[in-house]
């Protein structure tokens, strides 16, 4: 029974060059034989061999199978995970280029043209400004990374927003998800604070370096090259 989402589920799609493929396992010896090889091997005495430790399989690395693999790690097979450092550049080039888009909505539908000085006009033109805030910069994020996991400031980058399960680039829901945890609480309530708070875990965050956003969506971001 296949667990891939079927066609317009909004999975990732099933040609996406960057998405991980399982490692192919060599065929196991049939119960009750012992193993095939060398008359110079190890003799066989029916206990399996121990598992090897964190210090590496034989083939060196950070520990893993007899045959290089690392089960356990989702990383594995991925490129290396982007620098906290380029991440917070980039973001702040999309936000600068999205502010640019929003005042001009703004402007152009006079949210910031009233000249009653009463509580409820005043209100409603703070909350129709923070509405469009909130749409534009949910729907940037939203559309860039769903396509190829880019924003544009991303790209100048090189770097690119991946799922952690398999390396594929997310889908449009898991690419919803990841925009509304940065963008809401930054249009309504905390601005630039929640943005560095959110951003700013991936400093700290072990293994993967994930922002809040990121651990909401299952997301890594990974650099290109």
């Amino acid at each position: 029974m296949t667990t891939e989402p079927p066609p317009g589920s909004g999975g990732p799609p099933e040609d996406d060059p960057l998405r991980k493929h399982p490692r192919q396992e060599p065929p196991h010896e049939p119960p009750g034989e012992p193993p095939r090889g060398s008359p110079y091997d190890t003799p066989y005495d029916g206990e399996p061999p121990p598992p090897y430790s964190g210090g590496g399989g034989p083939y060196g690395g950070r520990g893993g199978d007899a045959y290089g693999g690392y089960p356990e790690d989702p990383l594995a097979g991925m490129p290396p995970l982007a620098e906290s450092g380029r991440r917070t550049l980039a973001r702040i080039i999309d936000m600068v280029l999205v502010y640019i888009v929003v005042a001009l909505v703004v402007w152009a539908f006079r949210v910031d043209q009233y000249t009653v000085d009463a509580d409820k006009i005043e209100f409603g033109k703070t909350l129709g400004r923070e509405i469009i805030t909130a749409v534009l910069y949910v729907a940037y994020d939203t559309i860039l990374i769903a396509r190829t996991g880019q924003t544009l400031g991303k790209k100048w980058f090189g770097m690119r927003v991946a799922n952690l399960a398999d390396g594929s680039t997310p889908s449009v829901q898991t690419s919803l998800v990841r925009a509304l945890v940065l963008w809401i609480p930054f249009a309504f309530c905390c601005a630039c604070v929640w943005t560095a708070i959110a951003g700013g875990w991936s400093y700290f965050d072990k293994p993967y370096k994930q922002g809040l956003h990121d651990k909401a969506a299952k997301t890594v971001v990974v650099g290109l090259g």
